[in-house]
């Protein structure tokens, strides 16, 4: 029975892997169908999750590329008048042969600009394994982001090294062990609520729902293993009016995205821009705040 076992995972992963790659929007119907236990509304999206999965291969996703591109970003935001909130940059590579480690101060931030949970947080350079890690990056480098999880335009992206500036977690207005992430769902220049994640790590982040005028509202996510419901408060931001006004100003013509920011000792900085939150899937909102955000995402058929 194992053996058998083993050969169903076997071709059900190799038929999952030739449908992201050649026909991704089934796939996406497969695996919102595994997620939720029901069929994707193609014809008449309703929730959040539908809608995001309907605009990846019915929307107009000319600039998703450049959005979730954690290097080019960086000019749409200058473009927009908001270069004072980026994270300052200490380099750009192509291949991991390239990188200046010697240049890079003892502390830093370094990250592909097409994926996802690859990031290095190098408190101390005095004690990273430079060899491990460049083989990190040259494994991320290589892979294909957008076919996880039927999200073609990471696929478009193309590849590249960055490292920014380390910001720290010890003046946070709550102890955490990362810096506070502060996400804001928007709506074509319509801010509407807060995803706050904190003590955030491979196994886990803590989180809550905040809306703009920085109520807590626990009704709105489903604790998971990964993302679980915290039962603190976090404080309001100080820069949460500035905060607000940026993400209206990169949300503005788009229908939905979440545009992330860090602030430390009162300073604002843009995180990044995610056109796809949670690829579509996710799981740990309440239905009744799935379907509030897909009432705030007008889409044009």
């Amino acid at each position: 029975m194992k053996f058998w076992t083993r050969i169903k995972y076997f071709v059900r992963d190799h038929l999952f892997n030739m449908m992201a790659h050649c026909a991704p929007r089934k796939f996406a119907g497969v695996l919102y169908k595994r997620a939720f236990h029901r069929p994707l509304n193609w014809s008449d999206p309703q929730d959040i999750n539908e809608k995001i999965n309907w605009l990846k291969f019915y929307g107009d996703t000319s600039l998703w590329t450049q959005l979730a591109d954690k290097y080019c970003v960086r000019e749409y935001v200058q473009e927009r008048g908001l270069a004072d909130l980026l994270i300052p940059l200490y380099g750009h590579w192509d291949q991991v042969e390239e990188i200046d480690w010697k240049s890079l101060p003892a502390q830093f931030v370094m990250k592909t600009n097409n994926g996802s949970g690859d990031v290095l947080i190098c408190k101390d350079k005095s004690t990273l394994d430079i060899a491990e890690w460049s083989r990190h990056f040259k494994k991320m480098l290589k892979l294909k982001f957008g076919y996880f999880q039927a999200e073609p335009h990471y696929n478009l992206i193309p590849p590249c090294i960055i490292a920014e500036k380390y910001l720290s977690a010890d003046k946070q207005p709550l102890h955490s062990s990362s810096i506070i992430d502060y996400k804001v769902w928007s709506f074509d220049g319509k801010p509407a609520y807060v995803w706050v994640c904190y003590n955030r790590t491979h196994d886990g982040t803590d989180v809550a729902v905040y809306d703009t005028d920085w109520t807590f509202h626990p009704e709105y996510s489903i604790s998971t293993p990964h993302y679980r419901l915290t039962d603190k408060q976090v404080p309001r931001p100080q820069t949460l009016p500035q905060m607000l006004n940026a993400a209206a100003v990169l949300s503005k013509g788009h229908p939905q995205v979440r545009v992330d920011f860090y602030e430390v000792e009162g300073k604002l900085y843009f995180g990044e821009m995610t056109m796809t939150a949670a690829a579509g899937f996710n799981d740990f909102y309440s239905d009744i705040f799935l379907k509030e955000l897909g009432r705030l995402c007008i889409i044009k058929k």
